[in-house]
């Protein structure tokens, strides 16, 4: 590590970016009620199976659209592959785009009453508390719903999380040799200068806060001397996976990964102690205008169904009874993953965009194409 970074930062938050109080409170006034303020009726957990609620999506007219938040369209051939299998009467059309695009695209298709999907899966969490105080979202408790960690579900029904996505940094086994980094500290080691790819913090709102949690552990001397190794920016969070597997860089900063992976190439990095890295459960609704409610019903069951919660790629689950891979813990016991302080910080939109602006200063701006192209007003229809 370089010798003249201040190990007083280590001692201090004080140089961070306030983002909780109010935006706590609002993430708990919009959970509270419904649009005009009313009591909520009680909505009861879903008691059909998967073959019932599939016969149901069949005789609705058996079709079946989500806006998925994500990098590229890859990204969904898992699910795609998987549904078809398991419900070859129901076509899965899956549209891929950054969160941040998809949600103001259903507000214009709501707006212009040309609602394209049944089902959105974002990583825009204060859209889902917006959409349930203006009352766009269908109130509903999929099975397995009293089992899903508290903080991953509205009380209501309103929303729910689906699955678990976490985001540190990676590197190359074999490239990064035995001294390979282990925390935020080690990617300030001079030997990675020009070595390391990153998403951009200032555009991917999960990258910002993952960013923002090693500003406010490390202070703002660890901004500045990590811009100084020259990182490679682009955008979308696949980009940094990409160029550690392409071995053009060693180290990946700001993606996605799993802790129990049994590659031997690449391995992404869970903290330990008080170091920092980010998880969330990534939410989904079912839009109270869909076309395909039988059908939007019949997704967010089997993706909470314990055989899929079972088979998550990186180890966790939203679900209380369902046990994490190889001894690892639930993701909400670790305090490092600040599994509850990413759904405040998306809340304060004001704070958060300080601090994108304030990254800028230290990366420059965000240049290129975004990874998913340009999909449109419609896609999906």
């Amino acid at each position: 590590m370089p010798s003249n970074f201040s190990r007083r930062r280590l001692l201090t938050t004080g140089a961070g970016v306030a983002l909780g109080g109010a935006a706590a409170a609002v993430a708990t006034n919009a959970q509270a009620a419904d649009p005009v303020g009313a009591p909520l009726a009680g909505v009861r957990e879903e008691t059909r199976s998967l073959d019932e609620l599939y016969e149901a999506a069949i005789a609705e007219g058996g079709k079946l659209v989500l806006y998925q938040g994500g990098d590229v369209d890859s990204q969904a051939a898992g699910l795609r592959t998987d549904w078809a299998a398991r419900f070859p009467k129901i076509p899965l059309t899956v549209s891929v785009d950054y969160s941040k695009y998809h949600d103001v695209r259903v507000d214009n298709q709501l707006a212009t009453d040309t609602l394209v999907p049944d089902v959105v899966q974002l990583q825009t969490l204060q859209d889902f508390t917006r959409w349930k105080r203006e009352g766009k979202l269908l109130r509903y408790k999929p099975a397995g719903f009293s089992q899903i960690h508290k903080g991953f579900k509205d009380p209501d029904g309103a929303w729910t999380a689906l699955f678990v996505i976490a985001f540190s940094f990676m590197y190359d086994v074999q490239a990064a040799g035995a001294n390979a980094p282990r925390t935020p500290l080690d990617l300030l080691d001079e030997r990675w200068k020009g070595a390391i790819a990153s998403s951009y913090p200032n555009d991917d709102d999960a990258v910002l806060y993952l960013y923002s949690l090693y500003q406010q552990k490390y202070g703002w001397d660890w901004v500045a001397e990590f811009a100084a190794q020259q990182p490679q920016f682009a955008r979308g969070t696949n980009t940094p996976g990409v160029a550690v597997n392409g071995k053009t860089k060693t180290i990946g900063v700001g993606a996605g990964g799993s802790a129990v992976s049994t590659s031997t190439t690449v391995k992404w990095v869970l903290p330990t102690g008080d170091h920092p890295f980010m998880a969330w459960g990534q939410r989904a609704a079912i839009l109270k205008k869909a076309a395909h409610p039988a059908a939007a019903k019949l997704y967010v069951n089997w993706q909470l169904s314990e055989e899929r919660q079972a088979a998550s790629r990186n180890g966790w689950s939203v679900r209380t009874d369902v046990t994490p891979y190889a001894g690892l813990k639930p993701v909400w016991e670790f305090p490092n993953a600040h599994v509850d302080g990413f759904p405040r910080f998306m809340e304060d939109r004001a704070a958060a965009e300080r601090l994108r602006q304030t990254f800028s200063l230290y990366f420059g701006e965000v240049k290129g194409d975004p990874s998913p192209g340009w999909p449109g007003l419609h896609p999906g229809s």
